[in-house]
């Protein structure tokens, strides 16, 4: 049954153009590595601030208003590339190791985020210095800076295992 419906994703015009394309594809990897580059930066400088190792001189609120606009737009190109990418080679990706860690790993991000923003964050206004992050938004940056690294090694070893359509 999903086999059958990652063989009609597969099969739809949109997805034989990028495999059968002769540039599509790289134009469009090219498109979501750079997305998911402005992504985990744009992460990282947040979780970077919770940690106490960036952004010393200004408070968490004030570091995640400023980045996460620029998360948000990042990401949704990013799954907008990801997506036309997988729809090229569906079957070959959805049963890829690499491919569902990383979709794992974007999960477990997600869940850590949803955390933090849930229960966490509650007085961050607060969190003036790197002093005054308490250790359990610590615990938060660092797990997320864990698995956006993860995310993009996963994503890179994608490559290594699935040729770029030809």
């Amino acid at each position: 049954m999903i086999d059958q419906l990652l063989q009609s994703l597969q099969d739809t015009a949109v997805a034989t153009a990028i495999r059968e394309g002769e540039s599509l594809f790289p134009w469009i990897e090219c498109i979501h590595v750079l997305a998911l580059t402005v992504v985990v930066g744009s992460i990282a400088i947040v979780d970077l601030r919770l940690v106490g190792l960036a952004s010393r001189d200004r408070s968490v609120s004030q570091t995640t208003a400023a980045a996460l606009p620029v998360t948000w737009s990042a990401f949704a190109l990013a799954v907008v590339t990801g997506g036309l990418l997988f729809s090229s080679n569906a079957t070959t990706y959805a049963h890829n190791f690499y491919f569902q860690m990383k979709l794992a790993l974007i999960a477990a991000a997600g869940i850590n985020m949803s955390v933090y923003h849930l229960f966490v964050n509650r007085d961050e206004a607060q969190w003036h210095t790197p002093a005054a992050t308490p250790l359990r938004a610590r615990i938060v940056g660092a797990v997320s800076l864990c698995l956006w690294i993860g995310v993009v090694a996963f994503g890179r070893w994608i490559g290594f295992t699935i040729s770029a359509p030809t």
